[in-house]
Protein backbone atom coordinates (compact mmCIF):
# COMPACT_ATOMS: atom_id res chain seq x y z
CA UNK A 1 0.00 0.00 0.00
CA UNK A 2 1.55 3.27 -0.60
CA UNK A 3 0.87 7.05 -0.24
CA UNK A 4 -1.39 9.05 -2.61
CA UNK A 5 -0.23 9.46 -5.66
CA UNK A 6 0.47 12.74 -7.79
CA UNK A 7 -3.29 12.05 -9.21
CA UNK A 8 -5.90 10.70 -7.24
CA UNK A 9 -8.99 12.00 -8.82
CA UNK A 10 -10.66 9.62 -11.07
CA UNK A 11 -11.47 12.22 -13.57
CA UNK A 12 -8.16 13.19 -14.22
CA UNK A 13 -6.75 9.55 -13.95
CA UNK A 14 -9.43 8.33 -16.88
CA UNK A 15 -8.13 11.30 -18.86
CA UNK A 16 -4.64 10.36 -19.07
CA UNK A 17 -5.51 6.43 -19.47
CA UNK A 18 -7.41 7.42 -22.53
CA UNK A 19 -4.41 10.10 -23.77
CA UNK A 20 -2.15 7.11 -23.73
CA UNK A 21 -4.65 4.64 -25.48
CA UNK A 22 -5.09 7.81 -28.19
CA UNK A 23 -1.20 8.35 -28.36
CA UNK A 24 -0.74 4.82 -29.00
CA UNK A 25 -3.14 4.60 -31.98
CA UNK A 26 -1.97 7.57 -32.97
CA UNK A 27 1.60 6.38 -33.84
CA UNK A 28 0.80 2.67 -34.55
CA UNK A 29 -1.05 4.26 -37.66
CA UNK A 30 2.06 5.10 -38.87
CA UNK A 31 2.92 3.44 -42.31
CA UNK A 32 6.40 4.13 -42.30
CA UNK A 33 9.49 5.29 -40.20
CA UNK A 34 10.38 4.33 -36.91
CA UNK A 35 6.52 3.84 -35.48
CA UNK A 36 6.43 0.95 -38.47
CA UNK A 37 9.17 -0.72 -36.88
CA UNK A 38 8.23 -0.45 -33.55
CA UNK A 39 4.73 -1.87 -33.79
CA UNK A 40 6.24 -4.99 -35.84
CA UNK A 41 7.70 -6.27 -32.39
CA UNK A 42 5.77 -4.32 -29.49
CA UNK A 43 1.61 -4.56 -29.92
CA UNK A 44 -0.07 -1.71 -29.64
CA UNK A 45 -2.69 -3.73 -27.47
CA UNK A 46 0.63 -4.55 -25.27
CA UNK A 47 1.42 -1.00 -25.36
CA UNK A 48 -2.15 -0.01 -23.88
CA UNK A 49 -0.97 -2.29 -21.13
CA UNK A 50 2.47 -1.55 -20.00
CA UNK A 51 2.04 2.54 -20.33
CA UNK A 52 -0.38 2.60 -17.72
CA UNK A 53 2.03 0.64 -15.80
CA UNK A 54 4.48 2.68 -15.69
CA UNK A 55 2.58 5.75 -14.48
CA UNK A 56 1.42 3.42 -11.75
CA UNK A 57 4.54 2.22 -11.26
CA UNK A 58 6.23 5.64 -10.71
CA UNK A 59 3.16 7.00 -8.49
CA UNK A 60 1.61 8.94 -11.17
CA UNK A 61 -1.48 7.00 -10.71
CA UNK A 62 -2.28 4.38 -8.50
CA UNK A 63 -5.20 1.94 -8.09
CA UNK A 64 -5.33 1.95 -4.11
CA UNK A 65 -3.26 4.07 -1.78
CA UNK A 66 -3.82 5.00 2.26
CA UNK A 67 -4.03 8.33 3.35
CA UNK A 68 -5.59 10.08 6.62
CA UNK A 69 -9.41 11.27 6.79
CA UNK A 70 -10.87 14.22 8.78
CA UNK A 71 -10.14 12.42 12.13
CA UNK A 72 -6.25 11.25 11.38
CA UNK A 73 -7.45 7.76 11.29
CA UNK A 74 -5.82 5.98 8.15
CA UNK A 75 -8.15 4.71 5.39
CA UNK A 76 -7.82 2.99 2.31
CA UNK A 77 -8.93 4.51 -1.03
CA UNK A 78 -8.74 3.39 -4.11
CA UNK A 79 -9.70 4.20 -8.21
CA UNK A 80 -13.18 3.32 -9.45
CA UNK A 81 -11.88 3.04 -12.80
CA UNK A 82 -11.06 -0.41 -12.90
CA UNK A 83 -14.64 -1.17 -11.43
CA UNK A 84 -16.33 0.52 -13.89
CA UNK A 85 -14.22 -0.53 -16.83
CA UNK A 86 -15.46 -4.22 -15.57
CA UNK A 87 -18.84 -4.10 -14.72
CA UNK A 88 -20.30 -1.61 -16.76
CA UNK A 89 -17.32 -1.39 -20.07
CA UNK A 90 -17.12 -5.28 -20.32
CA UNK A 91 -20.23 -6.79 -20.53
CA UNK A 92 -21.63 -3.85 -23.10
CA UNK A 93 -18.55 -5.11 -25.34
CA UNK A 94 -18.84 -9.10 -24.78
CA UNK A 95 -22.60 -7.69 -25.89
CA UNK A 96 -21.54 -5.61 -29.20
CA UNK A 97 -18.59 -8.32 -29.90
CA UNK A 98 -20.79 -11.39 -30.11
CA UNK A 99 -23.68 -9.43 -31.82
CA UNK A 100 -22.30 -10.53 -35.27
CA UNK A 101 -21.04 -13.90 -34.31
CA UNK A 102 -21.45 -17.06 -36.53
CA UNK A 103 -23.03 -19.15 -33.71
CA UNK A 104 -22.16 -22.69 -35.99
CA UNK A 105 -19.14 -21.48 -37.05
CA UNK A 106 -18.13 -21.04 -33.24
CA UNK A 107 -18.90 -24.68 -32.85
CA UNK A 108 -17.15 -25.42 -35.51
CA UNK A 109 -14.01 -24.86 -33.33
CA UNK A 110 -13.93 -28.20 -31.99
CA UNK A 111 -12.32 -29.28 -29.01
CA UNK A 112 -8.62 -27.96 -29.37
CA UNK A 113 -10.12 -24.81 -27.53
CA UNK A 114 -11.33 -27.14 -24.16
CA UNK A 115 -8.46 -29.41 -23.78
CA UNK A 116 -5.47 -26.59 -24.18
CA UNK A 117 -7.91 -24.65 -21.12
CA UNK A 118 -7.54 -27.72 -19.07
CA UNK A 119 -3.79 -28.50 -20.29
CA UNK A 120 -3.40 -24.96 -18.68
CA UNK A 121 -5.46 -26.00 -15.52
CA UNK A 122 -3.10 -29.11 -14.77
CA UNK A 123 -0.37 -26.23 -15.77
CA UNK A 124 -1.47 -24.56 -12.49
CA UNK A 125 -2.12 -28.11 -10.45
CA UNK A 126 1.33 -29.31 -11.16
CA UNK A 127 3.10 -26.01 -11.49
CA UNK A 128 2.98 -24.83 -7.65
CA UNK A 129 4.56 -28.15 -6.36
CA UNK A 130 6.65 -28.31 -8.98
CA UNK A 131 8.46 -24.91 -7.84
CA UNK A 132 8.27 -25.53 -4.25
CA UNK A 133 10.54 -28.04 -4.89
CA UNK A 134 12.89 -26.02 -7.42
CA UNK A 135 12.73 -22.72 -4.88
CA UNK A 136 13.19 -25.06 -1.75
CA UNK A 137 16.22 -26.41 -3.26
CA UNK A 138 17.99 -23.23 -2.82
CA UNK A 139 16.05 -21.39 -0.50
CA UNK A 140 13.41 -23.58 1.49
CA UNK A 141 12.74 -20.82 4.06
CA UNK A 142 11.12 -18.71 1.05
CA UNK A 143 8.27 -21.38 1.02
CA UNK A 144 8.69 -23.48 4.30
CA UNK A 145 6.75 -21.77 7.34
CA UNK A 146 4.66 -23.95 10.18
CA UNK A 147 0.80 -23.90 11.16
CA UNK A 148 -0.95 -21.27 9.59
CA UNK A 149 1.85 -19.33 8.12
CA UNK A 150 2.88 -22.35 5.95
CA UNK A 151 3.87 -20.76 2.53
CA UNK A 152 1.84 -23.75 1.12
CA UNK A 153 -1.72 -22.47 2.44
CA UNK A 154 -1.12 -18.86 1.04
CA UNK A 155 -0.06 -20.61 -2.04
CA UNK A 156 -3.58 -22.40 -1.83
CA UNK A 157 -5.07 -18.55 -2.61
CA UNK A 158 -2.92 -18.24 -5.90
CA UNK A 159 -3.91 -21.52 -7.22
CA UNK A 160 -7.35 -20.91 -6.67
CA UNK A 161 -7.45 -17.49 -8.49
CA UNK A 162 -5.34 -19.08 -11.51
CA UNK A 163 -7.64 -22.07 -12.34
CA UNK A 164 -11.26 -20.17 -11.28
CA UNK A 165 -10.88 -16.38 -10.05
CA UNK A 166 -11.53 -14.15 -7.65
CA UNK A 167 -14.08 -16.25 -5.33
CA UNK A 168 -12.27 -19.37 -6.04
CA UNK A 169 -9.28 -17.59 -4.16
CA UNK A 170 -11.29 -16.88 -1.45
CA UNK A 171 -12.88 -19.68 -0.55
CA UNK A 172 -9.33 -20.96 -0.87
CA UNK A 173 -8.24 -18.63 1.82
CA UNK A 174 -11.79 -19.87 4.25
CA UNK A 175 -10.80 -23.64 3.34
CA UNK A 176 -7.05 -23.65 4.54
CA UNK A 177 -7.12 -20.64 7.19
CA UNK A 178 -3.87 -18.88 5.79
CA UNK A 179 -3.02 -15.61 8.23
CA UNK A 180 -4.45 -13.17 6.68
CA UNK A 181 -1.64 -10.70 8.38
CA UNK A 182 0.43 -12.23 5.71
CA UNK A 183 -2.22 -12.92 3.02
CA UNK A 184 -0.94 -9.26 1.55
CA UNK A 185 2.19 -10.68 0.03
CA UNK A 186 0.31 -13.22 -2.06
CA UNK A 187 -1.95 -10.75 -3.36
CA UNK A 188 0.74 -8.92 -4.37
CA UNK A 189 2.03 -12.00 -6.19
CA UNK A 190 -0.92 -13.05 -7.95
CA UNK A 191 -1.42 -9.21 -9.29
CA UNK A 192 2.82 -9.01 -10.58
CA UNK A 193 3.07 -12.63 -11.99
CA UNK A 194 -0.90 -12.72 -13.43
CA UNK A 195 0.11 -9.53 -15.16
CA UNK A 196 3.77 -10.56 -16.70
CA UNK A 197 1.75 -13.62 -17.95
CA UNK A 198 -0.55 -11.82 -19.34
CA UNK A 199 1.83 -9.04 -20.81
CA UNK A 200 3.68 -12.29 -22.46
CA UNK A 201 0.68 -13.70 -24.23
CA UNK A 202 -0.17 -10.36 -25.72
CA UNK A 203 3.22 -9.69 -26.92
CA UNK A 204 2.78 -13.34 -28.50
CA UNK A 205 -0.12 -12.24 -30.55
CA UNK A 206 2.29 -10.06 -32.79
CA UNK A 207 4.28 -13.14 -33.27
CA UNK A 208 1.84 -15.16 -33.77
CA UNK A 209 2.49 -16.04 -37.17
CA UNK A 210 5.85 -18.04 -36.48
CA UNK A 211 4.38 -19.22 -33.19
CA UNK A 212 1.60 -20.84 -35.33
CA UNK A 213 4.21 -22.32 -38.12
CA UNK A 214 6.20 -23.69 -34.92
CA UNK A 215 3.28 -25.37 -34.09
CA UNK A 216 2.40 -26.55 -37.19
CA UNK A 217 -0.87 -25.59 -36.28
CA UNK A 218 -4.35 -25.93 -37.82
CA UNK A 219 -6.20 -22.32 -37.86
CA UNK A 220 -8.88 -23.00 -40.54
CA UNK A 221 -11.71 -23.12 -38.09
CA UNK A 222 -10.71 -19.75 -36.77
CA UNK A 223 -9.64 -18.49 -39.98
CA UNK A 224 -13.52 -19.22 -41.24
CA UNK A 225 -14.72 -17.76 -38.16
CA UNK A 226 -13.07 -14.75 -38.84
CA UNK A 227 -13.60 -14.53 -42.79
CA UNK A 228 -17.32 -15.58 -42.11
CA UNK A 229 -17.52 -12.65 -39.80
CA UNK A 230 -15.61 -9.47 -41.79
CA UNK A 231 -17.86 -10.83 -44.76
CA UNK A 232 -20.76 -10.22 -42.92
CA UNK A 233 -19.03 -6.92 -42.27
CA UNK A 234 -18.94 -6.02 -45.50
CA UNK A 235 -21.75 -6.76 -46.99
CA UNK A 236 -23.45 -4.66 -44.26
CA UNK A 237 -21.27 -1.51 -43.91
CA UNK A 238 -22.58 1.64 -43.77
CA UNK A 239 -21.57 5.37 -42.71
CA UNK A 240 -23.37 5.32 -39.67
CA UNK A 241 -25.57 7.86 -38.45
CA UNK A 242 -26.47 9.52 -34.98
CA UNK A 243 -29.35 7.18 -34.95
CA UNK A 244 -26.83 4.34 -35.56
CA UNK A 245 -24.36 5.48 -32.75
CA UNK A 246 -27.91 5.94 -30.52
CA UNK A 247 -29.16 2.56 -31.26
CA UNK A 248 -25.42 0.58 -30.55
CA UNK A 249 -25.59 2.75 -26.92
CA UNK A 250 -29.08 1.55 -26.32
CA UNK A 251 -28.40 -2.29 -27.08
CA UNK A 252 -25.20 -2.25 -25.59
CA UNK A 253 -26.40 -0.71 -21.89
CA UNK A 254 -29.79 -1.94 -22.05
CA UNK A 255 -27.97 -5.45 -22.08
CA UNK A 256 -25.94 -4.21 -19.60
CA UNK A 257 -28.84 -3.05 -17.20
CA UNK A 258 -30.28 -6.76 -17.97
CA UNK A 259 -27.05 -8.49 -16.84
CA UNK A 260 -26.95 -6.29 -13.87
CA UNK A 261 -30.55 -7.20 -12.87
CA UNK A 262 -30.38 -10.76 -14.13
CA UNK A 263 -27.13 -11.61 -12.27
CA UNK A 264 -28.38 -10.19 -8.97
CA UNK A 265 -31.76 -11.97 -8.89
CA UNK A 266 -29.80 -15.37 -9.96
CA UNK A 267 -27.34 -14.34 -7.53
CA UNK A 268 -29.87 -14.28 -4.32
CA UNK A 269 -32.11 -17.39 -5.74
CA UNK A 270 -28.92 -19.33 -5.83
CA UNK A 271 -27.74 -18.30 -2.57
CA UNK A 272 -31.43 -18.61 -0.82
CA UNK A 273 -32.42 -21.92 -1.91
CA UNK A 274 -29.09 -23.96 -2.24
CA UNK A 275 -27.02 -24.29 1.26
CA UNK A 276 -23.81 -25.61 -1.22
CA UNK A 277 -23.62 -22.66 -2.87
CA UNK A 278 -22.92 -20.61 0.24
CA UNK A 279 -20.43 -23.21 1.75
CA UNK A 280 -17.51 -21.33 0.47
CA UNK A 281 -15.60 -24.59 0.43
CA UNK A 282 -17.72 -25.71 -2.37
CA UNK A 283 -16.84 -25.00 -6.71
CA UNK A 284 -20.84 -24.24 -6.34
CA UNK A 285 -20.05 -20.90 -4.68
CA UNK A 286 -18.82 -19.23 -7.72
CA UNK A 287 -22.85 -19.46 -8.46
CA UNK A 288 -23.32 -17.34 -5.68
CA UNK A 289 -21.47 -14.29 -6.91
CA UNK A 290 -23.11 -11.48 -9.36
CA UNK A 291 -19.67 -10.97 -11.62
CA UNK A 292 -20.49 -14.70 -13.25
CA UNK A 293 -23.93 -14.30 -13.93
CA UNK A 294 -23.55 -11.12 -15.06
CA UNK A 295 -20.54 -11.86 -17.96
CA UNK A 296 -22.93 -15.11 -18.43
CA UNK A 297 -26.07 -13.28 -18.87
CA UNK A 298 -24.34 -10.65 -21.16
CA UNK A 299 -22.83 -12.97 -23.50
CA UNK A 300 -26.09 -15.09 -24.31
CA UNK A 301 -27.50 -11.79 -25.11
CA UNK A 302 -25.35 -10.94 -27.58
CA UNK A 303 -25.62 -14.46 -28.66
CA UNK A 304 -29.20 -14.41 -29.08
CA UNK A 305 -29.41 -10.94 -30.56
CA UNK A 306 -27.12 -12.26 -33.58
CA UNK A 307 -30.31 -14.04 -34.79
CA UNK A 308 -32.11 -10.95 -34.78
CA UNK A 309 -31.99 -7.88 -37.21
CA UNK A 310 -30.04 -5.98 -34.48
CA UNK A 311 -27.14 -7.76 -35.78
CA UNK A 312 -26.77 -5.71 -38.74
CA UNK A 313 -25.79 -2.45 -36.16
CA UNK A 314 -22.37 -4.36 -37.20
CA UNK A 315 -22.36 -2.56 -40.27
CA UNK A 316 -22.64 0.81 -38.23
CA UNK A 317 -19.38 -0.43 -36.11
CA UNK A 318 -20.69 -2.41 -33.25
CA UNK A 319 -17.93 -4.40 -32.49
CA UNK A 320 -15.66 -1.33 -33.36
CA UNK A 321 -17.12 0.69 -30.20
CA UNK A 322 -17.25 -2.63 -28.12
CA UNK A 323 -12.88 -2.71 -29.23
CA UNK A 324 -13.06 0.82 -27.36
CA UNK A 325 -14.66 -0.60 -24.14
CA UNK A 326 -12.21 -3.89 -24.08
CA UNK A 327 -9.02 -1.27 -24.71
CA UNK A 328 -10.36 1.40 -22.03
CA UNK A 329 -10.66 -2.17 -19.80
CA UNK A 330 -6.79 -3.21 -20.81
CA UNK A 331 -5.09 0.21 -19.59
CA UNK A 332 -7.60 -0.07 -15.93
CA UNK A 333 -5.91 -3.41 -15.86
CA UNK A 334 -2.43 -2.49 -16.70
CA UNK A 335 -2.77 0.47 -14.20
CA UNK A 336 -2.69 -2.19 -11.13
CA UNK A 337 0.81 -3.41 -12.12
CA UNK A 338 3.35 -2.13 -10.69
CA UNK A 339 6.60 -2.60 -12.15
CA UNK A 340 8.49 -2.16 -9.20
CA UNK A 341 7.08 -4.40 -6.48
CA UNK A 342 8.68 -8.06 -7.82
CA UNK A 343 12.04 -6.55 -5.94
CA UNK A 344 9.65 -6.30 -2.83
CA UNK A 345 9.70 -10.07 -2.60
CA UNK A 346 11.67 -11.62 -4.78
CA UNK A 347 11.64 -15.19 -3.16
CA UNK A 348 8.02 -15.18 -3.51
CA UNK A 349 7.72 -13.27 -7.02
CA UNK A 350 10.45 -16.30 -8.11
CA UNK A 351 7.52 -18.93 -6.96
CA UNK A 352 5.46 -17.38 -8.71
CA UNK A 353 6.78 -17.23 -12.03
CA UNK A 354 8.64 -20.35 -12.00
CA UNK A 355 4.97 -21.82 -11.60
CA UNK A 356 3.80 -19.75 -14.69
CA UNK A 357 6.47 -21.20 -16.59
CA UNK A 358 5.32 -24.43 -16.04
CA UNK A 359 1.65 -23.72 -16.56
CA UNK A 360 2.95 -22.51 -20.08
CA UNK A 361 5.49 -25.11 -20.90
CA UNK A 362 2.37 -27.62 -20.39
CA UNK A 363 0.42 -25.55 -22.59
CA UNK A 364 2.81 -25.54 -25.32
CA UNK A 365 3.46 -28.80 -24.97
CA UNK A 366 0.29 -30.05 -25.25
CA UNK A 367 -0.55 -27.49 -27.95
CA UNK A 368 2.32 -29.23 -30.15
CA UNK A 369 0.94 -32.53 -29.91
CA UNK A 370 -2.37 -31.29 -31.23
CA UNK A 371 -1.18 -28.74 -33.45
CA UNK A 372 -3.23 -26.21 -32.01
CA UNK A 373 -3.08 -22.49 -33.23
CA UNK A 374 -1.58 -20.20 -30.86
CA UNK A 375 -5.06 -18.49 -29.57
CA UNK A 376 -6.18 -21.64 -28.34
CA UNK A 377 -2.83 -21.42 -26.39
CA UNK A 378 -3.01 -17.56 -25.44
CA UNK A 379 -7.01 -17.47 -24.73
CA UNK A 380 -6.84 -20.94 -22.49
CA UNK A 381 -4.34 -19.46 -20.47
CA UNK A 382 -5.90 -16.16 -20.00
CA UNK A 383 -9.14 -18.19 -19.26
CA UNK A 384 -7.44 -20.18 -16.56
CA UNK A 385 -5.00 -17.38 -14.70
CA UNK A 386 -6.92 -14.22 -15.36
CA UNK A 387 -10.47 -15.23 -15.93
CA UNK A 388 -13.37 -13.46 -17.30
CA UNK A 389 -12.07 -10.06 -16.78
CA UNK A 390 -9.39 -10.62 -19.14
CA UNK A 391 -9.84 -13.54 -21.10
CA UNK A 392 -11.90 -11.69 -23.80
CA UNK A 393 -9.42 -9.26 -24.31
CA UNK A 394 -7.05 -11.44 -25.14
CA UNK A 395 -9.44 -13.33 -27.55
CA UNK A 396 -10.54 -9.79 -28.93
CA UNK A 397 -6.99 -9.04 -29.90
CA UNK A 398 -7.36 -11.91 -32.59
CA UNK A 399 -10.45 -10.86 -34.00
CA UNK A 400 -13.44 -9.34 -31.96
CA UNK A 401 -15.74 -12.04 -33.11
CA UNK A 402 -13.78 -14.38 -30.86
CA UNK A 403 -14.10 -12.21 -27.54
CA UNK A 404 -17.33 -14.80 -26.23
CA UNK A 405 -14.65 -17.88 -26.74
CA UNK A 406 -12.52 -16.47 -24.13
CA UNK A 407 -15.57 -16.02 -21.70
CA UNK A 408 -17.32 -19.70 -22.35
CA UNK A 409 -13.45 -20.97 -21.18
CA UNK A 410 -13.35 -18.79 -18.31
CA UNK A 411 -16.89 -19.97 -17.24
CA UNK A 412 -15.39 -23.68 -16.75
CA UNK A 413 -12.34 -22.12 -15.10
CA UNK A 414 -15.17 -20.70 -12.43
CA UNK A 415 -16.69 -23.98 -12.14
CA UNK A 416 -13.13 -26.12 -12.36
CA UNK A 417 -10.79 -24.01 -9.87
CA UNK A 418 -11.93 -24.91 -6.31
CA UNK A 419 -11.29 -28.40 -6.64
CA UNK A 420 -8.40 -28.35 -9.01
CA UNK A 421 -6.77 -25.77 -6.48
CA UNK A 422 -7.67 -27.89 -3.14
CA UNK A 423 -5.80 -30.93 -5.51
CA UNK A 424 -2.83 -28.19 -6.24
CA UNK A 425 -2.23 -27.37 -2.54
CA UNK A 426 -2.55 -30.69 -0.98
CA UNK A 427 0.28 -31.77 -3.72
CA UNK A 428 2.31 -28.14 -2.69
CA UNK A 429 1.58 -29.39 1.53
CA UNK A 430 3.65 -32.60 0.65
CA UNK A 431 6.41 -31.01 -1.28
CA UNK A 432 6.98 -28.30 1.31
CA UNK A 433 9.72 -27.97 3.70
CA UNK A 434 8.99 -28.08 7.26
Amino acid sequence: MHNPPFFTDDTIVFGILMFLIGLVFYTSSKEEGFWKKFYSIVPALLLCYLLPAFFSSFHIISPEWTEPDSKGEIVTKSSKIYFVASRYLLPAALVLMTISIDLKALLNLGPKALIIFLAGTIGIILGGPVAILIVSAFSPETVGGQGFDAVWRGLSTLAGSWIGGGANQAAMLEIFKYNQQKYGAMVLVDIVVANIGMAALLYGIGKKEVINKWLKADNSSIQELQDKVSSYQESVKRNPTLTDYMIIAAIAFTSVGLAHWGSKVLADFFNTHFETVRDPKSFASTFGGTFFWMITIATILGIALSFSPLKKYEGAGASKIGSIFIYILVASIGMKMDLFAVLENPGLIMVGILWMAIHFLIIFIVAKLIRAPYFFIAVGSQANVGGAASAPVVASAFHPSLASVGVLLAIFGYIAGTYGAILCTYLMEIVSPQ
